[in-house]
């Protein structure tokens, strides 16, 4: 996952909030921040270096410290709210231009931007002082400091299983080992022997960070010293605006800062498992944690050819809650549902069409639900079906479904608490509260998720019972 940087300068400046409450937040030992220290020994020359790159004053009003995220940015002075705090000439950012030519020309259309930038890293890692960026590289977390999953081991790995997470984790991995393999060859053709080739433990490292760290603009992704150390405040409007007027990257307060507050940034509106996967922590309250839903035509379904068909032929890229059905299951994205009599805001209509497909019977069903998908906008069984009694079996389907994933969420988050380990390093600490705030934040999901289409059942139900009791009176 990339940060995204705009290039609109518009925000929404906002009051000074409570950093006690956001420490508890963020915090993933359960401590609050530090107090900002100043690394003299390895930071006091970092912002001078920084700016005889950029050939001008990065800024007047932050210093490097640490607190429990590790090298933060605090204000050295009074901000106030609009003060721009730093600016970053593009001529200082590390992009994937600065892979010698032969390289990136080898380099094919099957490593993405996060895999060539990551060789750009190894590459100046392994020249060491002699690399210009060395002062930069030299205050980059190291891999023991990183907790993305895909540092996980087996036994880490298990304590989520049941989130989608685990799966994504798995592709993620592969594709870096593809992407690996690739750079690998171009390093053994191309590189000086003075270099010594990256193994696939350099690789995957340079990945994470990258991934975790990178800002993507309209021109492709680079890496912005100084700009990078600022963490995650979920509720901030501060955020990296892009200038290609002024060939800069900025960062402008949305609250009043006094001296010695650590300064944040919103990274995005992300969920725990993106923040998990991507960028190595998350939030014990997360208001934009999400759940994956699979769901899948069975394979001794005597309409599954019938019902892929037609998935795939009324399927509408242009709308925004409709799913690709590509293939005999599809992936769908569950939100926190506010209300169980509403409409159900969070569970996408076309979850809600799946199921209504799964439970047709018959082909004239079938048949019926693409007459009604061309009479209107082509989306597939968009309206309550007719048959009322089919109506309340799909969404008896979906229930169904959902209750398992409740189910299985809720005894992984047993199995976390009742395990008992003697001898606890600190970096399974960190993790083990990773997987519970990961699993915590989706089973709240699942429970509001099924509240509605529990309650819509019960109306259903209720009413097919009357209508059924009235037929039998007349």
């Amino acid at each position: 996952m990339l940060l995204c940087i705009s290039t609109v300068k518009l925000f929404g400046v906002q009051q000074q909030r409570s950093f006690s409450s956001l420490a508890k937040r963020l915090s993933l030992t359960g401590k609050l921040p530090l107090e900002p220290q100043t690394q003299a020994s390895l930071d006091k020359d970092f912002l001078p270096w920084l700016e005889q790159i950029a050939g001008s004053k990065i800024t007047n009003t932050l210093t490097i410290g640490t607190s429990t995220y590790g090298r933060s940015l605090f204000a050295s002075k009074v901000i106030h709210a609009g003060d721009c705090m730093l600016k970053v000439p593009f001529k200082a950012r590390i992009t994937p231009d600065e892979l010698p030519l032969d390289i990136r020309v080898s380099l094919t259309d099957e490593v993405g931007n996060i895999g060539k930038l990551a060789a750009v890293l190894i590459r100046e890692k392994k020249m060491g002082q002699k690399s210009r960026w060395v002062p930069y590289i030299s205050r980059l977390p190291q891999p023991a400091e990183m907790h993305s999953t895909i540092f996980w081991g087996e036994d880490e790995f298990s304590m989520i299983r049941c989130s989608a997470v685990h799966k994504e984790t798995v592709k993620q991995k592969a594709q870096i080992e593809k992407e690996f393999s690739i750079v690998a060859q171009a390093y053994k053709q191309h590189c000086p022997m003075v270099i010594k080739r990256p193994d696939l433990e350099d690789f995957m490292y340079a990945y994470a960070l990258v991934g975790s760290r990178a800002w993507e603009t309209s021109k492709g992704i680079s890496l912005i010293p100084f700009a990078d150390f600022m963490n995650h405040d979920g509720l901030s409007a501060s955020i990296v605006i892009s200038d290609e007027d002024k060939q800069l990257s900025e960062v402008t307060a949305d609250r009043n800062y006094s001296p010695g507050d650590e300064v944040f940034i919103k990274y995005g509106e992300f969920s725990n498992a993106t923040l998990m996967l991507d960028f190595g922590f998350t939030l014990p309250y997360n208001i934009h944690d999400e759940v994956q839903i699979q769901m899948v035509v069975p394979n001794d379904d005597p309409l599954r050819i019938m019902k892929l068909g037609l998935l795939r032929t009324h399927h509408t890229r242009t709308v925004k809650d409709i799913d690709i059905f590509h293939s005999s299951c599809d992936t769908f994205t569950i939100k926190e549902v506010k209300s169980a009599i509403g409409k159900g805001k969070g569970i996408p209509q076309s979850l809600r069409a799946f199921a209504r497909v799964l439970c047709c019977t018959i082909p004239q069903e079938l048949n019926d639900l693409s007459k009604e998908a061309a009479q209107h906008d082509g989306r597939l069984a968009r309206l309550p079906l007719k048959d009322r009694s089919r109506e309340l079996e799909a969404h008896k389907i979906l229930l169904s479904h959902i209750n398992r994933l409740i189910e299985d969420h809720s005894a992984c988050i047993k199995e976390m608490e009742e395990s008992k380990c003697y001898f606890v390093s600190q970096r399974l600490v960190v993790r083990r509260q990773m997987a519970r705030d990961l699993l915590s934040g989706e089973l709240r999901v699942l429970r509001s998720a099924a509240e509605w289409p529990s309650h819509y059942c019960t109306t259903l139900f209720s009413e097919h019972s009357l209508y059924n009791s009235n037929i039998r009176m007349n």
